[in-house]
Formats: structure tokens, C-alpha cells, sequence
């Protein structure tokens, strides 16, 4: 597989001829636009490993882990005999079929949630399974307490470069007690860096546990779900894929799960799931845990047989070797000391500059004009490309980078500048930062403050033409309507305000004339919390008048200065009428 900067990890058996053979089953049934190769696994059409460019996170979910690489078996599920029964042969229903139950309702609460914050996403749960089965063997086989935390953490190997890629420690020890490097963590096997912002609560205890089967899978489909990929589409069900751990033989091992769950599955006993035992950093089947190299046994003797050399070189039981003069002693050389890694980009990096970025203002809901440049230098100031920035939206705020993200990873260009996406206002108004941070390597942050201000109109026009008049008494016959703009384009849910005033000199509320009706039907004469609708347009209730004939005054006023004054005319119905012509005489 792929390691963080590229680097290939040690990388045990791939397949046997079983597994070949148990992939070559699943063609008949497979997801558009995949097949399978020479060697029996399963491969996309045109799938690659993600760029650096496009990477998210630390390039990958994991930070590229290690993961097990057990195919699924020969015999698929049988969607109509889920489970087994008394009578049904086992190969109906091979024991890799079974989910653990605990694992298999965090999936599938996953998948309900999702289809509701993120119904374009199409996430099935299937691929949580498919993944849940290659990062940790479903929590190990199930073995989770009520709440769906395993009964131990699972963790990943020691990033630290060897073998492996080199994350340095970002969590201080929080998440995977190693205060040097990360570990990818949990049954989705997420690194500390990447669980910060993309971890979710899942059962509603109000943590986030990446070592909680509920957190991590619900943490794992918004993962999946960034960046708008539908994954009902094959492009983008590969980048989703890649994204989580950027290897070509991980998405092939993937979607081989994913087909083999989609043809069924059932629940099975929390703890009685098996664990898998090929893994992409060891052909032996270790767990996630590093383990120690084995020790060296002595050879056992055998009775009647001596462990002595044969007598005779190169025959058993032989007459002993010739007796060879005593060489003159070699002394002994000045060991070569290792070569020196030569730094990363990333360890050049000294502090972060902002380079260039304009004053962040929005009106809620619509789009940042300005973005984020953050420029990263060494201690003599000079630019650093090749480096990943990432940025990460902070504060009581709803607005996201374009996409709905709340977090953006870019990698700088020639002359050390990383450009963030758009900004997209939310609709709460206030101040909210927006943090630049080097990923890999522990430099001072840099902070950005952004803020949203309220919808606003700049001009309020009527609809009509006609002047509302009424009775005495009555009730004006047209509801007054208007439509807000704001620098020639519509202004949509912009808050106004709607009175009666006095005159135009006196803007305070009138005692008489016309007025509207609150719920109970009694006279009001200032309106609040009133809103233009999508067109723009707001539409008043209607306005009833007393006794008091005259010219009255309604200011409709909105959020940025629009005013806007009606007359309304009270005026007792004219009763007078011309008299009929005389008839004509005959």
C-alpha cells in the first residue's frame, strides 16, 4: 500500500490461489466498472491512488495504515436464506457473513443518519461493513460492551517512518498514548490529526470516541461523504474509497467486501466474530499491535543421532574435515554509519505567513469573495512548497469551505502559498475563525477572523401602483406587498419591520387610523420579525381602519437601510350621485 508521502509499506502475501478463486465468484455480480484481473482481485476501471494534491486530512483516513487483506471466501451469501437454519448447509451461509450485532446496527444508524443529513451521499452500509472488515476485522470479531466501545483500544503500528509513514505525534497522547508518533486508532482505524475534525458522536453520550463503534462509523460515512461525492456513482465511490487509505490494493480489497456484504449478510453474538488473519504489513497475521520478531529455538536432539558435525564434509556420518590452516585475523573495520534522511519540506517549515488575505465579510448565505492565502517559510523566510496546510473552520458558526466542509487540506505551491476553497456563509451572523496548521509538524497556528453579517435590503419597491384605501371602519381591500433588493439582485430573507407612524417627521408609532390584528384579534400597529421570502418579495397582513378618516402613514423598514413610506386613505364612501336624465316625452 501506499504510505504518507508515496513511500511503499511492507507489504506481506497479497492473495492465494482460494482467495483468487473466491473473487473470480463475485464477477457475476459486481458493481459497475469493476472487474477482476489475473490474478483474481478485483480492480476499478481507471482507478488510481489519490494525488498528494487532492489529499485530505493526512492523505488518507488511517494515515495509510497497514490493513488486512483477506479476500472474501468462494460461497457468497444467500440474500434469501440470511441466516442459517436447521438443515441449511453451511456453505449457504459462510461464517464471514456474519456481522457482529452491535457492529452491524452502528453501521446501518450510519447509513440512516446520512441518508438524512446527506441524502445526495447514497451511502450504503455495506461499505462501512467492507471497511469496518479490512481495518480491524469488525472491532475484532465484535468484542464491544453495550455501548459499542471495545473492550480494548485497537491500535495501528507506530508511525514513525520505519516501514510505515511519519506522522509526528499530534494528539500529545490523548487518543493513542504515544506522545512521539500517531497510531490510527479504533475499529475504523482513524490517526489522531484526521479523528480531530472528522470525529462524530454516534450514540449520543456526547463524546467522540474514535474507540466507539457508533462514533466511528458515523465519523467514517461523513468521511466518506465529503467533497460531494455520491457514491452511488463509481468515480466517486473510488475517490471515497482511496481517500480513506491511498492504495490501489486497498480499494480492490474493498470493493470485494462491499460486493460479498451486498449479497447478504446476517447478525451474529457480540465477541464471536473471527478475526482475519492476512494483513498488508505482515504475511504472518499479526494484529494491529507490533509485535516482537520471534526468538530463535535451539534444534532438538534427536535420540540415537549426534549433533556433531559428520565426520566426512558433505557426507552424513563421515570421517571428520581436514584440519585448515589458522587464518591471519582480520582487524576490525570503523563501522559505516547510517546515511542521514535528508528533511522533508515539511520539517523546513519554521511558522506560517498570511499572504495577502483580504478583509473575510459575507452576508449570510452568500459566498466569501475573498479567500484565505497562507504562506509557509522557513526561519529565514523563505517558501516551502510541497507542504500540506490544512484549514479548519472554529467557532459557534455554520459556515463551511464551498462543498459543506468544515476542514480543507491544500498543499502549497512553487512559492509556498496555499490557497484555501471559498468560504460559504451560513445563516448565523457573528465572528468565527478560520485556523491555518501545518500537517505534520507542531508550528504556531494561524488564525483568521471572518464574519458573517445579517441578510440585508438596500431598496424596497411596491408591487402595485394602487393606493390602499378604505372606509372608516373597514378593511383595506389589497394587502400591501413589496420587493426587496440589494444592489440590483433579489434579497432574500432579509428581516424588516412593518408601522404606523405619525408623520413623517415623527416616526413613532400613531394611537389611531389604520392598524393589523394580532392572534387574538386584537389592534396592532408595528409588525416585527417579518421576512422576504425566496423572491425577495414580503408580503404585509392585512390592515383593518377605525373611526378616523384622513391620510395615514406605513414605513416598512428592513436590515441595511431600505425604508419604504405607504399612504393608506381613510375616507367615508362617497354616497352622492349624479341624478338619471328625465325620460323623454312621448
Amino acid at each position: 500500500m501506499a504510505a504518507h508521502f508515496g513511500r511503499r509499506l511492507y507489504k506481506g502475501a497479497a492473495t492465494t490461489a482460494v482467495a483468487a478463486a473466491a473473487v473470480a465468484a463475485l464477477t457475476a455480480s459486481q458493481a459497475p466498472g469493476v472487474t477482476v484481473d489475473d490474478q483474481g482481485r478485483q480492480t476499478a476501471t481507471g482507478a488510481a491512488p489519490t494525488p498528494d494534491v487532492n489529499a485530505d486530512g493526512d492523505g488518507a483516513a488511517t494515515g495509510n495504515s497497514p490493513y488486512y487483506t483477506d479476500l472474501p471466501p468462494l460461497n457468497s451469501p444467500d440474500p434469501a436464506n440470511p441466516a442459517p437454519t436447521v438443515g441449511t448447509p453451511a456453505s449457504r451461509t459462510p461464517a464471514e457473513a456474519g456481522i457482529p450485532a452491535t457492529v452491524l446496527d452502528a453501521y446501518r444508524k450510519a447509513e440512516a443518519e446520512l441518508r438524512d443529513t446527506r441524502p445526495g451521499c447514497n451511502l450504503p452500509w455495506q461499505l462501512l461493513a467492507a471497511i469496518g472488515k479490512v481495518e480491524s476485522g469488525q472491532a475484532r470479531g465484535g468484542r464491544v460492551d453495550e455501548n459499542g466501545t471495545t473492550l480494548s483500544p485497537i491500535l495501528g503500528p507506530v508511525l514513525n517512518g520505519s516501514g510505515f509513514a511519519h506522522i509526528s505525534d499530534t494528539d500529545h497522547g490523548a487518543y493513542d498514548g504515544d506522545t512521539t508518533y500517531d497510531r490510527a486508532i479504533g475499529p475504523m482505524q482513524f490517526i489522531p490529526s484526521t479523528w480531530a475534525w472528522a470525529g462524530r458522536d454516534g450514540n449520543g453520550d456526547g463524546k467522540k470516541d474514535p474507540n466507539n463503534v457508533y462514533d466511528a462509523a458515523l465519523a467514517a460515512g461523513h468521511y466518506l461523504c465529503r467533497n460531494g461525492w455520491d457514491l452511488s456513482d463509481d468515480g466517486d465511490l473510488r475517490s471515497a474509497i482511496l481517500s480513506y487509505n491511498n492504495s490501489q490494493d486497498y480499494l480492490n480489497t474493498v470493493l470485494s467486501w462491499l460486493e460479498y456484504y451486498r449479497k447478504g449478510t446476517h447478525s451474529i453474538p457480540d465477541g464471536t466474530g473471527t478475526l482475519p488473519s492476512g494483513r498488508s504489513d505482515d504475511s504472518t497475521g499479526t494484529h494491529p499491535e507490533p509485535s516482537s520478531p520471534p526468538k530463535a529455538t535451539p534444534k532438538p536432539h534427536k535420540p540415537g543421532k549426534s549433533n556433531k558435525p559428520s565426520e566426512e564434509p558433505g557426507k552424513p556420518g563421515g570421517g571428520s574435515p581436514s584440519p585448515t590452516p589458522p587464518s591471519t585475523p582480520t582487524p576490525p573495520s570503523t563501522p559505516t554509519p547510517p546515511p542521514s534522511t535528508p528533511p522533508t519540506p515539511t520539517d523546513t517549515v519554521d511558522h506560517l505567513q498570511d499572504a495577502g488575505t483580504a478583509k473575510l465579510t459575507a452576508m449570510a448565505g452568500d459566498a466569501f469573495t475573498d479567500k484565505i492565502s497562507t504562506r509557509a517559510e522557513t526561519k529565514a523566510g523563505k517558501a516551502v512548497a510541497k507542504v500540506r496546510i490544512r484549514f479548519m473552520v472554529l467557532g459557534d458558526t455554520d459556515a463551511t469551505f464551498s462543498g459543506g466542509e468544515t476542514v480543507a487540506t491544500v498543499v502549497t505551491d512553487s512559492s509556498g502559498v496555499a490557497v484555501a476553497p471559498a468560504l460559504q456563509a451560513g445563516e448565523k451572523t457573528g465572528d468565527f475563525t478560520v485556523r491555518a496548521l501545518v500537517v505534520g509538524r507542531t508550528v504556531s497556528g494561524l488564525d483568521y477572523k471572518a464574519t458573517v453579517t445579517e441578510r440585508a435590503a438596500d431598496t424596497l419597491t411596491r408591487t402595485s401602483d394602487a393606493p390602499p384605501t378604505c372606509t372608516p371602519g373597514g378593511e383595506f381591500a389589497d394587502q400591501v406587498e413589496v420587493s426587496a433588493t440589494y444592489k440590483g439582485a433579489v434579497a432574500d430573507k432579509v428581516a424588516a419591520t412593518a408601522t404606523l407612524i405619525k408623520s413623517t417627521d415623527d416616526p413613532t408609532e400613531n394611537d389611531k387610523g389604520p392598524y393589523f390584528k394580532d392572534a387574538d384579534g386584537k389592534p396592532v400597529r408595528t409588525l416585527k420579525d417579518l421576512q422576504t421570502d425566496a423572491k425577495g418579495l414580503l408580503t404585509l397582513p392585512k390592515l383593518y381602519a377605525d373611526d378616523t378618516t384622513g391620510t395615514f402613514l406605513l414605513r416598512i423598514t428592513t436590515t441595511g437601510g431600505a425604508t419604504l413610506t405607504v399612504e393608506l386613505k381613510v375616507a367615508a364612501a362617497d354616497t352622492s350621485a349624479e341624478p338619471s336624465p328625465s325620460p323623454s316625452a312621448s
